[in-house]
């Protein structure tokens, strides 16, 4: 690691300890999987609000809970044993472009996930790649949109093979993979290893890691969100998504 990264690492480690912190939850989406206990609750509850995490944040954690009622607040059950009337109740979900016609696809092909796949955690550990899952974000993608002709819901998740730095599907992977003391994220999937994880980038994250000289590609794409992990990883090879935190705070709270 040089020199410069060295620096960029001691900055960056004190804006984790700031931001890596339960008193956040409350204000991110990462609260409506905090309502639940069963790792398939706080896994598909994680997965559908990570998917409409675009917008406003209090918006996202309104919706959030709005399906999660919807849901009758037992996301797995619902997945497993909803019927096409249940589906109706869904008929007026909307949250941006995510409407009842995607949410009601989602669950069933959650469902397809569930009972033929074995799960969610099953289906990105079985296509994990050496170094990153990006290539199981594809690949679930494909086993997810699998079920029927997805027509407009397809592009709710993005694909990496198609140069998408997939940023909420990276999202709720840290929130299932990673794990620390602080209590923020969960760690629940024990079967895929922390730094195969990719920063969740977006526009704030992104604009931070150029500033800091962590990025050199100026657009937002898969290559960028390579290099950004590859600079990640040499600061911490072992938990290299910590740094989401800071890049997020840093973007968000501080207007780096």
């Amino acid at each position: 690691m040089t020199s410069y990264l060295s620096d960029i690492k001691e900055f960056l480690d004190e804006k984790v300890g700031l931001y890596n912190n339960p008193s956040f939850i409350e204000s991110d989406p990462i609260y409506i999987p905090h309502q639940f206990s069963l790792k398939e609750d706080i896994e598909i509850s994680g997965f559908l609000t990570a998917i409409i995490a675009w917008g406003k944040r209090e918006i996202i954690i309104r919706n959030g809970l709005r399906l999660m009622d919807m849901m009758g607040n037992a996301p797995y059950d619902f997945i497993l044993n909803h019927t096409p009337s249940d589906l109706k109740l869904l008929d007026h979900f909307v949250h941006r472009t995510f409407n009842g016609e995607d949410a009601g696809y989602f669950m069933k092909a959650l469902r397809h996930i569930y009972t033929n796949c074995g799960g969610l955690e099953q289906v990105f550990q079985r296509h994990a790649g050496h170094f990153s899952l990006q290539p199981a974000i594809s690949m679930f993608r494909k086993e997810f949109f699998s079920v029927a002709p997805p027509g407009r819901t397809a592009k709710h998740i993005s694909d990496p093979a198609r140069g998408s730095v997939a940023k909420r599907i990276n999202m709720f992977l840290r929130w299932v993979v990673r794990k620390d003391d602080r209590g923020v994220d969960f760690g629940i999937w024990k079967s895929v290893s922390p730094p195969l994880l990719s920063c969740p980038m977006d526009i704030h994250s992104g604009k931070v890691a150029r500033k800091l000289g962590l990025i050199r590609r100026k657009q937002n794409d898969s290559r960028a969100l390579a290099e950004l992990d590859d600079n990640l990883r040499k600061m911490d090879p072992v938990d290299p998504v910590k740094y989401d935190y800071a890049l997020f705070g840093l973007g968000i709270f501080e207007k780096f």
